[in-house]
């Protein structure tokens, strides 16, 4: 089996998969769809982060692929739907760098608030500016935090530990944390508060949320960040939005259009404004987090390779095998229809294969189930299985 590692994955997943038995070949920077699709020839796993995208044409020309791992929060770079109509196991990090954006959205705030950009610029500069003007502490101030999933309420918690008031505005019911408050809409949030901070995921719905109406609405004065998709915010009104002075200071760690690979050229209708921090999408990029990150999701991908795991998948039915002593493994995704049990169950029994212990779970439109057996499948049986007309993906793990 093989596995293809991209985009500097930490080097932690390499030795979790070799020790398992897995060649992994690993390169650097991201792929095309072209060459995505040529270097997947005969690999098993595939490990990305954020800047590769998996389109259905390679998931639908890459027959051996059987699970992609996102060592990253989003999954939007991966075309979920054609995963699992293809039953190609999806698994991301959606944890494991939390605190690492939390943090930064916190001395991003602070730096921002004490207005550090033009303090450092004018020190390297040669020009002594010590000043209070303009520069306020985060206590007392109102935070509105956009998103209240895994980052947005940890934020909340840690912002309130330093004496901000926090309101936040989510499109689902979220419960809030410590004495956050909740706002029914967005235009309510952006009324009261005096920073307002971007936690929103990659959902197509979620394109352009924010833009110069939005920018208009709020305090004058207020503070901007935005360390979640680079598509949600119209950054050429933010741009007049600083330049203009209402909006105070902003803070942009994703961008719409980014630089494949580490040292490429990057530009911005944000570059050279004052009191703007720009930051290389690197929220999640701590050692800590990325070591986790590596930690988890090829924890993932070997469990779901040796041993049909699919605990805490993206898109597949969530099964958590065991360990059975068997002579074969077989793994069966397939369209969720009734009867699909029953005939799998019938075939192995007109082979005279028993049954050791057989787990099944459902997703929305598909099945999944794992059967463990006390003799080896013939490939007469696993062309009569893969030939249910339910079928979707069969495989034997030994």
């Amino acid at each position: 089996m093989k596995a293809l590692l991209l985009e500097n994955v930490h080097p932690l997943a390499t030795e979790i998969l070799t020790a398992a038995g897995i060649e992994v070949e690993v390169r650097g920077g991201a792929l095309d769809e072209t060459e995505l699709a040529a270097a997947l020839d005969g690999v098993s796993l595939l490990g990305i982060r954020s800047k590769t995208d998996v389109p259905g044409s390679v998931l639908r020309s890459c027959p051996d692929l059987v699970a992609v791992g996102a060592f990253c929060i989003g999954t939007n770079q991966i075309d979920l739907a054609t995963a699992t109509e293809t039953g190609t196991a999806v698994f991301n990090a959606p944890y494991s760098n939390t605190r690492s954006v939390v943090e930064l959205a916190i001395a991003n705030i602070i730096a921002l608030a004490r207005r550090l950009t033009d303090r450092n610029a004018a020190l390297h500069r040669g020009v002594w500016d010590k000043s209070a003007s303009g520069s306020h502490e985060i206590r007392g101030r109102k935070l509105g935090i956009v998103g209240y999933g895994n980052i947005g309420s940890q934020l909340s918690v840690i912002a309130e530990m330093l004496g901000m008031q926090v309101y936040y505005y989510d499109t689902e019911e979220k419960l809030a944390l410590g004495n956050a408050k909740r706002c029914s809409t967005l235009d309510e949030l952006l009324d009261e508060v005096e920073a307002v901070t971007l936690h929103v995921d990659g959902r197509a719905g979620n394109a352009g949320i924010f833009g110069a109406e939005q920018f208009a609405r709020m305090r004058p004065r207020s503070l901007f960040l935005n360390l979640s998709r680079g598509f949600v915010v119209d950054y050429d009104a933010l741009h007049e939005a600083l330049a203009s002075g209402h909006i105070a200071g902003a803070a942009v760690d994703v961008f719409p259009n980014e630089p494949k690979n580490r040292g490429d050229a990057f530009s911005s209708p944000l570059i050279g404004l004052p009191n703007t921090i720009l930051t290389p999408h690197v929220g999640g990029s701590t050692e800590e987090a990325q070591e986790d990150i590596g930690r988890f999701v090829a924890g993932k991908l070997r469990d779901y390779a040796l041993h049909g795991t699919t605990t805490l998948s993206v898109n597949l039915p969530m099964l958590a095998p065991g360990d059975v002593a068997h002579a074969q493994r077989v793994a069966h995704v397939h369209h969720n229809t009734p009867g699909v049990l029953a005939h799998l169950n019938q075939i192995l029994a007109e082979h005279d294969i028993n049954i050791e212990a057989q787990v099944l779970a459902t997703r929305g439109s598909l099945g999944y189930v794992v059967t463990d057996t006390n003799s080896l499948v013939s490939d007469e049986v696993l062309a009569d299985l893969g030939s249910l007309a339910d079928t979707v993906r069969l495989r034997v793990i030994d």
